[in-house]
């Protein structure tokens, strides 16, 4: 993030110099022109400035190359010491990465310690998308590393009780156990990290998960029109994405699972191909499973909405096996989309989130079913009340920054990443930058190259 930064700052930097000079040059162009005393032969010299602008330009480029070099001779460091296990120590002598080979085996032990992935085992498991908080640690710290927080624990440990009610404690005195959480905190906390990582612990207990990385996407963008039928706003594009990725990863489990709903599913607008004439619904044959329904959406687009909202009822009809509905970017279904309505020649009425077909669908917590969606501030959309229409009032739960302990763990980890240098590391000044940023992991990140 520091490097590109700079990088930006230095190309500003030259458009800004090249941007003076030239106007400068201009200026005494034409004022030589109209001076009729003006003499001599025309000279080919170069405008007043350019030197300047050119010594801007090349310091410019050589920072940016020296940084590039820079980041070059860290990877190729960073590649030597992979297997250098002394290295791999964290705060007070303890283990930087855990032993642990899967997320289902962390326990409180492993809290404040890393625990490594392979990028293409998450890319295979997480196929909707991997947060941009997590892609931007991994490039920035040269490594597929997460730390394993005990807030995360006590998430999963909450949903694992639910489905496994003996874990609670026999006194009832144990922690109360919710089936919907709306993950709520400061910006750069690390809520989409938690959920991603919450989804993928699902997965690898074999639950179905529905998971939506980018809820800002059901409210923006898109072709989108008015259903006549139904009175709500209806996206069939975003329908059929929405349903193909539910599809990359669950189409094994899918095969397996029958529909419950025989109801004719309605049809609508297609999308860039109009109504279907003399056709407003379409049948699935009894017999059929999930999957054949979410690829009737997939490849009929007139069908995509009507899919998507029955694959919502249907979810909620498996017994079989847990179901999980992870929604990311949730605080964008409770304020305006970006769609407008005309209501008269020169003015709009800003559509709300709650009128899309699907986001009506999917947005409630008024169920007995698993949901747990995640506040997301760098999408900014405005500070919301407390207690949310159609989510429980005790769903919302505040996720903390770093504490201490976890940016110490966090500042050796960047030791051991060179991101921070080995020679002017020290506790006190690790505690400088966790201070400063207030516990932001995004801006200790940002602050750890400073450590000097």
């Amino acid at each position: 993030m520091l490097r590109s930064a700079l990088r930006a700052r230095a190309a500003a930097a030259i458009r800004t110099q090249t941007s003076s000079f030239s106007a400068k040059a201009s200026a005494s162009k034409t004022k030589s022109k109209a001076d009729p005393k003006a003499k001599g032969p025309k000279s080919r010299s170069k405008p007043p400035g350019s030197a300047a602008a050119d010594d801007v330009a090349a310091s410019s480029a050589s920072r940016i190359a020296d940084l590039a070099s820079e980041e070059e001779t860290r990877a190729r460091r960073i590649a030597e010491e992979i297997n250098d296990k002394s290295l791999d120590v964290g705060p007070n002598g303890r283990p930087l990465f855990t032993a642990a080979q899967s997320i289902s085996g962390l326990s409180r032990k492993d809290a404040c310690s890393y625990m490594k992935f392979n990028e293409e085992e998450l890319n295979a498991v997480l196929p909707e998308g991997l947060p941009a908080g997590m892609k931007k640690e991994f490039e920035e710290s040269m490594r597929s590393a997460l730390l394993v927080r005990q807030s995360f624990l006590d998430l999963r440990d909450n949903f694992r009780r639910v489905v496994d009610p003996p874990l609670r404690s026999s006194d009832g005195k144990g922690p109360k156990v919710r089936k919907q959480i709306v993950l709520d905190g400061p910006v750069s906390c690390g809520k989409s990290i938690a959920l991603a990582m919450l989804v993928h612990w699902a997965r690898d207990e074999g639950w179905l998960v529905f998971y939506v990385p980018n809820g800002k996407e059901w409210s923006h963008g898109w072709f989108f029109y008015r259903h006549p039928d139904t009175g709500l706003w209806d996206t069939p594009v975003q329908a059929a994405k929405t349903l193909q990725d539910f599809l990359n990863y669950n189409e094994s489990r899918l095969q397996q699972l029958p529909c419950q709903i025989f109801d004719p599913i309605p049809l609508g607008e297609g999308a860039g191909v109009g109504w279907m004439k003399g056709v407003d619904s379409m049948a699935m044959p009894e017999g059929s499973t999930l999957y054949e329904l979410i690829q009737t959406g997939i490849t009929h687009t007139h069908a995509a909405v009507g899919v998507l909202v029955r694959l919502r009822k249907e979810l909620s009809l498996v017994k079989d096996i847990p179901v999980l509905i992870a929604i990311d970017q949730y605080n964008n279904w409770f304020t305006f989309s970006e769609y407008e309505e005309p209501v008269t020649v020169r003015s709009c009425r800003p559509i709300h989130a709650r009128e899309l077909s699907t986001v009506n669908a999917f947005r409630s917590m008024m169920h007995d079913d698993m949901m747990i969606g995640a506040f997301s501030h760098s999408t900014a959309v405005g500070k919301l009340r407390q207690d949310l229409p159609d989510v429980p009032f005790d769903a919302r739960i505040n996720f903390p920054r770093y504490s201490l302990d976890e940016a110490a763990a966090v500042s050796y980890y960047y030791l051991r990443q060179r991101l921070i240098r080995r020679e002017s590391f020290s506790d006190e000044k690790w505690k400088k930058i966790y201070f400063l940023a207030n516990g932001n992991g995004a801006e200790m990140r940002c602050l750890a190259p400073f450590i000097r």
